[in-house]
């Protein structure tokens, strides 16, 4: 017999966490070796255990989006696969390009989830088919005529303190944002400019002359 799936499950409400656990523990191919509220402890959890897979609430305290970054540095062998209630696209892009390999919404059978663990488990990639929609039609859609006109007016306020110089951590303390939230802020930017780094995103946005005239803490 092959040895089970070993899994780590991260989510800030006890009742859902306990279903969770036991609906994969009723099958003899997964065995639960850790769970966690929060995303410290998850990370915690995922360096000590060293899991298969890490199924992690994508809006549990600390941020999973933060914790499936951290559990990749940590452990890479550990398959990250994210599950939420929202379809928000931002969260989903910003899971992949921490290193997630799935993305499954939390009104899922749990015969249907345990079959994408495995498939997960076994090297395939999941996304919610109405994500994986949503991000298809988002990537084939005309490139707008100025890739700035995209960004939401904080990510706007985000890109001009990043022109100007500042630091994660000295843009969130401008803003009133944690440095994690700003993280995200940075991911969105990055994607929706297209580009591979902050760099790059503050070039284009001098161009543009984003900031002039505006105050970062408005809005």
């Amino acid at each position: 017999m092959t040895e089970p799936i070993r899994i780590l499950v991260a989510d800030d409400h006890p009742l859902f966490l306990e279903g969770l656990v036991a609906t994969l523990s009723g099958d003899e191919e997964m065995q639960v070796v850790a769970t966690a509220v929060d995303s410290s402890t998850a990370v915690d959890a995922a360096r000590e255990h060293r899991p298969d897979l890490a199924l992690l609430d994508v809006a549990m305290p600390g941020g999973g989006l933060e914790a499936a970054g951290l559990i990749a540095t940590a452990s890479p062998a550990t398959r990250v696969v994210m599950l939420t209630s929202s379809e928000n696209q931002d969260n989903l892009m910003a899971a992949m390009n921490a290193g997630a390999k799935g993305y499954v919404l939390k009104g899922i059978a749990g015969r249907e989830l345990r079959a994408i663990l495995k498939s997960v488990h076994g090297g395939d990639v999941y996304v919610a088919p109405g994500l994986a929609y949503g991000m298809i039609k988002g990537l084939t859609r005309p490139r707008a005529r100025d890739p700035l006109e995209e960004l939401t007016k904080r990510e706007r306020d985000v890109l001009e303190l990043v022109g100007a110089g500042l630091s994660n951590a000295e843009i969130g303390g401008r803003l009133g944002l944690a440095e994690k939230t700003v993280k995200h802020y940075m991911t969105a930017i990055l994607g929706k400019l297209e580009v591979g780094s902050r760099v790059e995103a503050a070039l284009l946005a001098y161009k543009a002359g984003v900031g002039e005239g505006e105050d970062p803490k408005r809005g």
